[in-house]
C-alpha cells in the first residue's frame, strides 16, 4: 500500500535524492507550474481533463468518476509502464491530493512500484513557497553585475555558475530577459514557478558567503523579485561592467535572433516607442519594418539603453562600485574572476 507523506517529509526526501518526483495533473497543469525537479505522467490529458470536469459540473460526481474509470481503464497499461521504466520509488501529486495522485499511487503501488502521495499536493507545496517566501532572510553579501544592455550579463554570469561560483541568475528564474523586449522567443514564467525555483536555488546556495546575481528592476516580465532579495541586491557591490557597442549589438543580435520574431520585435517596439525622439523612434521602426536589424539596434542603444543605464547608475555610490571594461565576455569573466581573487570586495 503506498505512503502518504508530508511536505516536510518531501522536503527531506528531496534532500536525498533518493526518489522520482511525478505531477500526475495534465501537462497543461504541469506548464503552468510544478514542483522543482518533477516530471509529468498524466492521469488525463488536457481534453480529458476538460471533458470529466464539465461531467461534474453538469451531470454529477458519480458520472465524473465513472468516466474517469473509462479512460483510466483505455490507457493503464502505458501508464503503469512509464512508472515502471523509471527504476526509482516515486511521489506522485495532483493539485489537492486528491483522486487522480490517490488513483496514480494504488495503481503503481499494485503493480510493483513503491510509491508515495503528497498530502495536500502541489497546493500543499504552493503554501510552503509563500511561507519561505514571506519570511525569507538573505545572509550572504550580494554582488552585482550591471552593464550596458548586450554586454552578455547573464551568459557571464552562467559561465561563473559553471565553474562554481554562487550565481543566481534572476533571468533564467524568470525565463524572461527583463527589457520590454524580454519575452520575445521565451515562455515567461508566471510568479508561482519563480518562487519555487527561487527558493530551491537559494536553498542550494545557502552554505556561500556572497551570491552574484544581475542588476534587475523589481519586477521582471510577469513576476516580481521578494522584497528581502530585492533590498540585499540593492545594498550589494555594485560591479560595473563596459563593453564596446559593437560588441554588445552582436551579442544582441545573437541572443534575441530578431529575424526569426518579426512582428514581435516591432510589437514590442511599439511599447518605448513614445519615449524616443520622434524622428529617432521613426528611424528605428524604419530599420526594423525592413529587416535591417543592425541598424535599429544600434540605435535603440544610443538613444534609449544606454542613457537610461547612465541613469540609473549614479544611483549607487562610488564607495561599493568595481568598474571593469573588456571587450568581449571571455575577457569579461575573466575580469570579474581577477576581481574576487583580488578580494576587492573585503566581505569575502
Amino acid at each position: 500500500m503506498f505512503q502518504d507523506i508530508t511536505i516536510e517529509k518531501l522536503l527531506d526526501l528531496k534532500d536525498k535524492k533518493d526518489f522520482t518526483l511525478v505531477d500526475v495533473r495534465s501537462p497543461a497543469e504541469f506548464a503552468e507550474n510544478t514542483i522543482p525537479g518533477s516530471i509529468n505522467i498524466p492521469l488525463f490529458n488536457n481534453e480529458e481533463r476538460a471533458e470529466i470536469g464539465t461531467i461534474y459540473k453538469q451531470v454529477s460526481v458519480d458520472a465524473a468518476k465513472a468516466r474517469g474509470v473509462e479512460i483510466v481503464s483505455a490507457k493503464l497499461p502505458e501508464f503503469v509502464r512509464a512508472f515502471q521504466e523509471l527504476s526509482r520509488d516515486v511521489v506522485v501529486f495532483c493539485w489537492r491530493g486528491g483522486m487522480r495522485s490517490k488513483t496514480s499511487a494504488t495503481l503503481i503501488d499494485l503493480m510493483g512500484v513503491h510509491a508515495f502521495r503528497l498530502q495536500g499536493g502541489i497546493r500543499s507545496y504552493r503554501q510552503w513557497t509563500v511561507s519561505q517566501i514571506e519570511s525569507l532572510e538573505i545572509k550572504q553579501e550580494a554582488i552585482v553585475l550591471n552593464g550596458y544592455t548586450g554586454s552578455n550579463k547573464t551568459k557571464i554570469l552562467l559561465q561563473l555558475a559553471s565553474e562554481g561560483y554562487p550565481v543566481i541568475d534572476l533571468e533564467g528564474l524568470a525565463n524572461h530577459r527583463g527589457s520590454i523586449f524580454g519575452q520575445i522567443g521565451k515562455h515567461a514564467h508566471n510568479q508561482k514557478t519563480f518562487d519555487s525555483l527561487l527558493i530551491h536555488h537559494l536553498e542550494k546556495l545557502k552554505g556561500s558567503s556572497y551570491l552574484l546575481m544581475e542588476a534587475e528592476s523589481k519586477r521582471i516580465g510577469k513576476v516580481v523579485i521578494p522584497e528581502p532579495l530585492l533590498k540585499r541586491k540593492e545594498a550589494g557591490i555594485q560591479i560595473f561592467l563596459h563593453m564596446p557597442i559593437e560588441e554588445r549589438v552582436k551579442h544582441i543580435l545573437e541572443d534575441y535572433e530578431p529575424w526569426e520574431h518579426h512582428q514581435e520585435c516591432l510589437e514590442a517596439f511599439q511599447l518605448i516607442k513614445r519615449r524616443i525622439h520622434t524622428p529617432i523612434a521613426a528611424s528605428i521602426e524604419d530599420h526594423l519594418i525592413n529587416k535591417n536589424y543592425e541598424q535599429a539596434v544600434y540605435l535603440l542603444l544610443e538613444y534609449y539603453y544606454d542613457p537610461l543605464y547612465e541613469r540609473k547608475a549614479k544611483l549607487y555610490g562610488e564607495e561599493r562600485t568595481i568598474i571593469l571594461t573588456a571587450q568581449n565576455t571571455e575577457t569579461a569573466v575573466l575580469a570579474i574572476k581577477n576581481a574576487l581573487a583580488k578580494n576587492a570586495v573585503k566581505s569575502y
